[in-house]
């Protein structure tokens, strides 16, 4: 291969974060292959002996393993390129420092590299006042030893220079004003290719013009360094979209492109099998053939067909590939599958016809975990899986649906509320009763529809843990579990306003520019949530262990009274060691902990259930001055007349004691901050812990929503779980003194 004529295209393993392994990027020498790519460039920021210990050399082991991969490559016709990041601390007037640098890369030449990259990438732009003796700029200081190493190596066919101002956005003042652009472009030599990413890091689309420019002051076509999949810089991200919003055409401007990808290995089949796609484009296109063009919106211009709408096409290969069980071999790619027998729609009603259909009776197994029927993803699930999880500037079309509903029916909940203060006078015309109607109508409609993607979310979360390898599920459970937790506390949210109690105190949420907050899809549905702005609800490591069990958050109803009762009273046995010691009447417990919130106010009670019922319950008190009142002028009479002393029962009588002094009130220190409280139960075989923090975020959505600025809990200072589990949630806690028994703790936070 001519590598100085040659349009390099092709990975580059450039991301911040743990380095792929030597078996993955087999795998994707194979893909590389397949697809015509013929670049991969090496250079992961978080080997150390790439960037920070830069200096040291490889030990023989990890010689070995470079050795494998730079002949591992040139068995696959790619040409491997070793790049050096040594920016940071080198003294770039230093001889040792330079001695250094020419020995690494004379260890790394002599396994039989031929390629090199050099990168000053995300540094200081400072000089060392040794350097600043020396040189008379920091760029003409970068120019000089990429120079000298370019020379010491023979002045190789491929070299590549990373500047440091390697984007639009990094130049100052402008591309084309850049004293530093300019020196690398004059003096830097001829024949050695420079780094660019586009007018920004991340760019949403590379232009003509913009890369004329910086071809004019860099004297050379740039090489695109394209971070459109990079996903380093956010932690909820995960970007498996079509390569787009690069012309095939542009390649004329360029001296190649390499894409950097995902951090995670199994989530780039999709963009690198779309950038071979691209580049294979280009080629006809130059050579005067009438080539798939993919243009705007990712259409295949020519076919006609959206490229979005057509993975099946794309994902299945002619050797009998299935989009369907993700696997990891020699012999086998990353494969997005259906099923191989049904129809795969069909069996997605069945499943969320089935989802919670288990009676209350049922018996729980103790740890036991109900797992969906394990099978491949539908077509249907990959669509939304990929749309969910689609590019840094724009979402796929169930993302943009989600996130539109969302926004509107917070906008017009007004429509369902029964606090609805700019609703009619009780005497309206017909036809203007009609009108509401239909459009309390309409919001009921939109929010069936909203209710549904996010149930479809819960069964894809539940399908790639039962469905897909280990591997694949390694790499995308992190993302996919995510969603699903913030899904379940919007729909939660929806729910509760399909109730019509909220006031519209605090309904929008929080302000902010599209693209702004982190998190993706996930990041803008939190962000739009009353509590959004509490990053600490919703940024948690996903669990050891995963689970395909579905759950569903959801308003409290008057048929859930009995199965919460006797889940209090199995807590209660439970914490006391023995069933003997439950009281004399069955509704005892349940009347004490969880009756005075269920009879006044129910609105404020959110309920957790599996496939096997109800496993968890929050009850809210949005203010606790009022609600104790209500308490002794209405539901301790009740409870007196339930429970008379002529029963003989001691058990009861002192149960009904303890519901007295239950209500004794706060004080107003602890009130004025936090003016509603909240208690917390979940039994203890749920193997998601995380679904008992969606339950609580749901509920404290609803307090924000209906203006309350702070909540409060009171709880056992032995309950060394629990205490930890709300102090990692934000939760603080409170003097003891405040608490109304002696021994209680009181925890609170503000909204």
């Amino acid at each position: 291969m001519d590598g100085r004529s040659e349009f390099l295209c092709g990975v580059v393993e450039g991301f911040y974060g743990r380095p792929w392994s030597m078996e993955q990027r087999k795998v994707l020498f194979q893909w590389m292959q397949r697809w015509e790519l013929n670049t991969y460039l090496y250079g992961p920021k978080d080997d150390l002996k790439h960037r920070l210990l830069w200096r040291e050399v490889y030990s023989p082991e990890e010689e070995g393993q470079l050795h494998t991969l730079i002949v591992e490559s040139e068995k696959r016709g790619l040409r491997f390129v070793y790049s050096l990041s040594p920016g940071q601390d080198i003294v770039f007037s230093s001889s040792c420092d330079l001695s250094l640098l020419k020995r690494k890369l004379r260890q790394v030449s002599k396994l039989g590299c031929q390629a090199f990259a050099i990168l000053f990438d995300d540094i200081d732009h400072s000089l060392c006042q040794a350097d600043s003796q020396a040189f008379s700029s920091f760029a003409h200081a970068q120019v000089s030893v990429a120079n000298e190493i370019y020379r010491f190596l023979g002045e190789p066919p491929v070299f590549l220079f990373c500047p440091t101002e390697y984007c639009g956005s990094l130049c100052s003042p402008s591309v084309s004003k850049s004293p530093y652009l300019m020196t690398v472009g004059e003096d830097l030599l001829p024949n050695i290719s420079i780094i660019w990413t586009g007018s920004k890091v991340i760019s949403r689309e590379l232009s003509v013009e913009g890369l004329s420019e910086v071809q004019s002051v860099l004297q050379r076509p740039p090489l695109v360094w394209d971070n459109l999949h990079a996903n380093d810089y956010d932690s909820r991200r995960l970007f498996l979209g079509p390569f787009k919003g690069r012309y095939p055409q542009l390649a004329t401007q360029l001296r190649g492109l390499l894409l950097n990808p995902n951090c995670e290995f199994e989530a780039n089949y999709i963009p690198l099998h779309t950038l071979g796609t691209w580049y294979r484009t280009g080629r006809k296109e130059k050579k005067g053939g009438r080539g798939m063009i993919v243009g705007e919106g990712g259409r295949r211009q020519g076919g006609g067909k959206e490229h979005f709408g057509q993975i099946r096409d794309m994902v299945l290969e002619k050797n009998t590939h299935t989009l369907g069980t993700l696997t990891l071999s020699e012999q086998q790619t990353l494969r997005l599958a259906l099923p191989t027998g049904g129809d795969g729609e069909e069996r997605e009603k069945k499943l969320h016809n089935n989802q919670f259909q288990q009676g209350p009776g049922q018996p729980r197994s103790p740890g036991g975990v109900l797992c969906v029927e394990k099978a491949p993803l539908s077509e249907s699930q990959i669509r939304l899986l990929v749309g969910l999880h689609y590019l840094p500037h724009e979402h796929g079309p169930s993302a943009q649906r989600l996130l539109q509903d969302l926004t509107w029916l917070k906008e017009h909940c007004h429509l369902v509320s029964a606090n609805d203060k700019k609703g009619p006078p009780q005497k309206v015309c017909v036809c203007r009763s009609k009108a509401l109607h239909l459009s309390a109508e309409e919001w009921r409609g939109r929010a069936a529809g909203f209710l549904g993607v996010c149930e479809e979310i819960a069964a894809l979360h539940s399908s790639v843990v039962s469905g897909v390898s280990k591997a694949v599920l390694y790499d995308l459970y992190p993302y996919v579990w995510d969603l699903r937790n913030t899904a379940l506390v919007a729909k939660a949210f929806i729910c509760w306003l399909g109730c019509g109690t909220t006031t519209g105190a605090e309904l929008l949420g929080v302000e902010s520019e599209p693209w702004v907050f982190k998190g993706g899809v996930s990041g803008e549905l939190q962000m739009l949530l009353p509590i959004g702005s509490n990053s600490e609800l919703f940024s948690h490591p996903p669990p050891l262990f995963p689970t395909s069990r579905l759950y569903n958050i959801r308003p409290y109803h008057n048929k859930d009274k009995a199965e919460l009762y006797c889940m209090v009273r199995q807590l209660q046995q439970g914490a006391q060691g023995s069933p003997d010691s439950s009281p004399a009447h069955p509704d005892l417990i349940g009347d004490r902990c969880l009756g005075p919130c269920l009879a006044l106010c129910p609105e404020y009670s959110m309920v957790l259930e599996d496939e096997l019922g109800v496993c968890g319950c929050v009850l809210g008190v949005v203010d606790v001055r009022s609600f104790a009142k209500r308490c002794q002028t209405c539901w301790m009479p009740a409870m007196r007349d339930k429970y008379p002393p002529r029963t003989g029962h001691a058990n009861s009588q002192e149960v009904l004691q303890q519901m007295e002094e239950d209500q004794g009130e706060y004080p107003d220190s602890l009130l004025y901050h936090f003016p509603s409280q909240l208690r917390l139960d979940a039994l203890p075989d749920l193997v998601d812990i995380s679904v008992t923090r969606c339950l609580l975020t749901a509920l404290l959505t609803a307090l924000k929503a209906n203006g309350s600025h702070g909540v409060f809990c009171e709880m056992q200072p032995t309950d060394r779980m629990r205490l930890d589990f709300l102090t990692k949630l934000g939760f603080l806690e409170i003097i003891r003194g405040e608490a109304r028994h002696r021994e209680g703790v009181v925890l609170g936070r503000l909204l």
